[in-house]
């Protein structure tokens, strides 16, 4: 979219030093309060998070308006590095109609499919997060090419010709666009990029001025009976429907669970937040991610909180519900970096960025929550923090808390049924001073620690026996 374009007993001051993890020392004004942490109750796998550069956005970070080498490599660290930036692990790919621009003659007429292997430099993109060790691509698209469409162009909506209500005189596109969409990701094969997921549409229920079509849930449900074997033999999984509201992406997933052969061939639903926020898991049992958004906003932000709704503490509070209420597996904000007074995380001009503390929000999920880890039980009574946790396939332990309290919280952790009763914690700090700041280790006995997250503050705990 363009627009919007978580025992341990202190027993001296200095043991006390040492625990806080998120303080040089417990502030007199902390509040106690208690966690538990729950390996027994397991929720849903984590797929990962990641971001998008369509629209350009691409070929911009690859140099085309001056961003040299360095600074290049400096913008890739800290969108993908696992170590110094937010180890981010999905890419989000546009699909437009650039591999076959015109009509090749009709629905049924040899397609005409033309490749320049960079794709506004999308590929190159890929290839750099590849390197990364990102494997997880999913490509979207935002509209079927004009000429298939009823509107005949590329924007202001339209329905794919073919589908029930869409007759057009050219005929029935529905399988050629199907076999367009996988050809675009056999391209990207071509070129050393496995495409893991495709998606047919993009904000279905929006019409924007720009690439856009339209689709009923009905519709949306047709075209998956349609492309979901084409996409499947492909090795593909499929991708629906990427609403422009969470609330609205549950009439899609409602309507494709409601027919055997649909839902059989969707492997994950996907909607946005525009319109509305993730308040609840989508009706199914399926995979389910919450693949785009950004807040609004009219200008540059590099905040953490300052109350404007697209600073840091925005987005942090965004991810967290998207976890805990939306039991989503995978989290795509919108753009990684991007020009002008984006809300994307970083902001691109000529050889300079700069970097929104909204980098460093999505990081303390993102780069110590991997693919493959399982959100686990996590409870506390305190309203203010806003607590998860995480086992990793490597054993490590992940609790991420969000205190939005205007004070101090010395939290007990009490770690039940994970395995770990000794061992270390390393958090990990985000607010107005620190972006991912590691803090001093924090002991871990007889199964708990103790530490204090700072008033409105986002602090990651990586946990090791």
């Amino acid at each position: 979219m363009m627009r919007r374009l978580g025992k341990w007993t202190v027993t001296s001051l200095a043991a006390l030093l040492a625990t806080v993890g998120a303080t040089a020392a417990t502030p007199p004004e902390a509040r106690a309060t208690s966690a538990t942490v729950n390996g027994s109750t397991t929720l849903q796998p984590i797929d990962g998070f990641g971001f998008s550069e369509h629209f350009g956005r691409a070929d911009i970070m690859r140099g085309s308006q001056g961003l040299s080498a360095q600074k290049q490599r400096e913008v890739l660290d800290l969108l993908l590095n696992r170590t110094t930036g937010a180890g981010l692990s999905i890419l989000r790919l546009g699909i437009d109609s650039g591999i076959q621009p015109t009509d090749p003659g009709g629905p049924n007429a040899t397609p005409k499919y033309v490749w320049d292997r960079q794709d506004k430099g999308q590929v190159w993109l890929a290839q750099q997060a590849e390197a990364y060790g990102v494997s997880r691509f999913y490509g979207d698209a935002w509209t079927a090419p004009g000429y298939m469409k009823t509107n005949g162009t590329d924007a202001g909506g339209g329905t794919l010709c073919g589908l029930s209500g869409a007759t057009c005189a050219s005929g029935d596109w529905r399988r050629a666009y199907a076999n367009y969409l996988v050809q675009w990701a056999r391209f990207y094969g071509q070129e050393g990029i496995g495409i893991t997921d495709l998606g047919f549409t993009n904000e279905p229920d929006w019409t924007a001025t720009y690439d856009s079509m339209r689709l009923t849930p009905a519709q949306a449900v047709e075209f998956t009976k349609v492309f979901g074997p084409v996409a499947n033999a492909a090795g593909h999984k499929v991708v629906c429907c990427d609403s422009f509201g969470w609330n609205q992406q549950k009439s899609y997933t409602s309507a494709i669970e409601a027919d055997a052969t649909a839902r059989n061939l969707v492997a994950t639903h996907a909607g946005h937040t525009y319109a509305s926020p993730v308040d609840a898991p989508l009706p199914t049992q399926k995979r389910t991610w919450m693949s785009e958004w950004s807040p609004d906003g009219t200008t540059w932000n590099e905040n953490w909180d300052d109350g404007s709704g697209y600073d840091g503490f925005t987005v942090a509070s965004a991810v967290h519900d998207a976890l805990t209420k939306g039991n989503t597996n995978g989290y795509i904000y919108w753009y990684g970096a991007s020009v002008g007074a984006t809300r994307g995380m970083i902001q691109l001009d000529g050889d300079n960025y700069r970097v929104s503390k909204r980098l460093w929000a999505i990081a303390n999920y993102s780069r110590y929550i991997r693919p493959g880890a399982t959100r686990i039980g996590a409870t506390t009574p305190d309203a203010d923090l806003k607590l998860s946790a995480y086992r990793n396939t490597d054993g490590t332990l992940t609790v991420v808390v969000l205190n939005a309290g205007d004070g101090a919280q010395q939290v007990s952790y009490s770690l039940q049924n994970t395995q770990i009763t000794t061992g270390t914690a390393t958090p990990y700090l985000t607010n107005g001073s620190g972006s991912m700041a590691r803090q001093a280790a924090v002991p871990v006995a007889g199964g708990s620690l103790t530490a204090t997250v700072p008033a409105r503050s986002l602090v990651t705990y990586t946990i090791k026996r």
